[in-house]
């Protein structure tokens, strides 16, 4: 198992090109069962989830090539299979989103219940609801969902409690071939939710309220393959962005919306950085700076991502003064904060809250990723710490981030991958 050993190098410095989406191309990726001919994608990041994702496809009989360019097409007109198994689905909790284009293209679909991170519970009830409102009959047995319909799902007037992300592709996925009007509730607004309806629409699928957290969707009988670019990573991009800030450096981040990250950029700036945009980059200077404290409430967009918590955390565990963080989305998301206090920040946790007063030095030491974010939380702690940081188990940073350990070598960060 893959190991990454990070020496703390001091500043940084350079431009660091951001990849497409992970949480747009997989459900895109998946949404792609929906055309009767070729899809064209392109600005699909190269990561284990893509892997799997186009592996779970290749089992279901979806034809799939790469050009020289790493685009990728993906030709679903013959589908020889409806079954999503445990053994792909384990290891991704998007997987899930097979369910809906399965049940709306063919009428049926088994899908294995999904693995992913563990950072707590997250129901696919929702999902399972919407559709049997859709008319679908679904039982769940030894760990698969199995999701029949007779004929095409019918439209139906859904409303989501609590939002959620994949829910709302699910059901709009579910949806586009449907007959009548489907009207879905409490949607998720994320970017990636709409680039997904975005790529929906040009494949010919009638959606209006984008953007919205009320979607209205006419069903059409068919959908056509079309060429679609994926938006780029918001969360790599604030990634990077946070490291910046934890080594006081100046960094560039390229090929991102800004807009995409507002509400983080505004904690940027709190925290004590000069933000600068444009329509495709993002530059945040923290040179000759002091960090200082910022207390955080995670909240579906366009409020606080739950995904940039544990990188904002590193910031605080080094910032002058107090500070807390409330983590409102996943009951399970502080499992990073014992592997950062072994590094010696002062971190309390009480319910799903976080108490951080900043310290003036982190130290290196061996410790363990538990999830794709929290990884990323102990690489920027290892860029500040002194001495070594080894950081094990991380199949879970390749889920999210391409090419990391190039991506900060280019920008003068020391961190090599070593395999047990």
């Amino acid at each position: 198992m893959d190991k990454l050993v990070i020496a703390n190098q001091g500043q940084l410095a350079g431009t660091v090109e951001i990849s497409g989406a992970k949480n747009a191309a997989l459900p895109i990726l998946m949404g792609s069962l929906l055309a009767e001919s070729p899809v064209k994608l392109s600005n699909v990041p190269h990561l284990m989830d893509v892997t799997t994702t186009l592996q779970l496809l290749a089992t279901m009989g979806v034809d799939i090539m790469f050009d020289e360019e790493l685009n990728i097409e993906i030709d679903a007109s013959e589908v020889s299979s409806k079954e999503a198994p445990y053994d792909l689905v384990k290891t991704m909790r998007a997987s899930i989103l097979v369910l809906g284009p399965l049940l709306g293209r063919f009428g049926e679909a088994k899908v294995s219940l999904p693995g992913g991170c563990a950072i707590g519970s997250r129901p696919v009830n929702i999902h399972i609801e919407g559709m049997q409102k859709m008319g679908a009959q679904i039982d769940v047995e030894n760990g698969y969902i199995i999701a029949k319909s007779d004929g095409r799902l019918k439209g139906a007037d859904i409303t989501m409690n609590p939002v959620t992300v994949t829910g709302t592709e699910n059901l709009l996925m579910a949806a586009v071939l449907a007959e009548g009007e489907t009207i879905l509730r409490n949607s998720a607004r994320e970017p990636e939710v709409t680039d997904l309806a975005a790529f929906l629409v040009k494949m010919g699928a009638k959606i209006s309220g984008i953007g919205t957290d009320t979607l209205i969707i006419e069903g059409v009988d068919s959908l056509k393959g079309v060429a679609y670019e994926v938006i780029p990573d918001r969360i790599e991009a604030g990634t990077y962005l946070a490291a910046a800030a934890v080594t006081k450096s100046k960094l560039t981040v390229n090929k991102v919306n800004p807009s995409h990250l507002t509400a983080v950029l505004e904690k940027f700036r709190e925290a004590g950085a000069d933000i600068e945009t444009s329509a495709t980059s993002i530059t945040l200077d923290m040179r000759d700076r002091e960090l200082q404290p910022v207390d955080i409430v995670t909240d579906p967009y366009p409020q606080f991502p739950t995904d940039m918590q544990a990188q904002f955390l590193v910031m605080n565990a080094l910032a002058d003064g107090e500070s807390k963080i409330e983590e409102t989305i996943f009951e399970n998301r502080f499992m990073h904060v014992s592997e950062l206090m072994r590094m010696g920040a002062d971190i309390r946790v009480e319910g799903n809250t976080a108490y951080i007063k900043g310290v003036k030095q982190l130290h290196g030491a061996p410790v363990m990723a538990t999830d794709l974010r929290a990884s990323a939380s102990l690489i920027l702690a290892g860029l500040v710490a002194d001495g070594e940081t080894v950081v094990n188990r991380v199949y879970h940073i390749d889920r999210g981030y391409e090419l990391i350990e190039e991506k900060f070598h280019k920008v003068g960060a020391h961190i090599q991958r070593l395999s047990n």
